[in-house]
């Protein structure tokens, strides 16, 4: 995990595969993201209340509790209903995205996916949640100031 003090945005790679947890990590931290991991729904959640990232990346097939239903519970709950989540899946059926979207997913990236890809797609998140000087989203939306 990276260093928690600095001010870079913490992303969490929800992913059960070792080898692409570690790769989409490794290349987020080069990136200048701090990066922290988790390897099931359950252990998700329970990081997210946590360490409240700024985005999180959520494979959909997860052991324990599926990224489904944690990312369901996690745009349920206050406290973490306004991070933006990624859903990451191996299925590239436009019903996955759909599903993604109707779970609480706000974006949707099919696997095997190129690390700058993935990056890019953090970094439009982001942006996307990143207030303006008035206040609100580049979406529009009003949202909380980070403290």
């Amino acid at each position: 995990m990276s260093d928690p003090h600095s001010d870079e945005p913490l992303v969490l790679v929800v992913e059960d595969y070792q080898d692409a947890r570690e790769m989409y990590s490794a290349y987020l931290q080069f990136s200048g993201y701090r990066v922290a991991e988790a390897t099931n729904g359950l252990e998700a959640i329970e990081k997210t209340l946590e360490l409240m990232p700024d985005i999180i990346l959520m494979d959909l097939a997860l052991p324990k509790v599926d990224g489904w239903e944690a990312t369901k519970r996690l745009k349920s709950d206050e406290r973490t209903k306004h991070i933006p989540i990624v859903a990451l899946t191996g299925h590239a059926l436009a019903g996955f995205a759909d599903g993604a979207r109707a779970a609480g997913c706000d974006a949707f990236v099919t696997k095997p996916c190129l690390p700058d890809a993935l990056v890019a797609e953090v970094r439009r998140m982001l942006a996307a949640k990143k207030p303006r000087q008035d206040g609100t989203h580049a979406n529009g939306s009003a949202g909380r100031r980070r403290q």
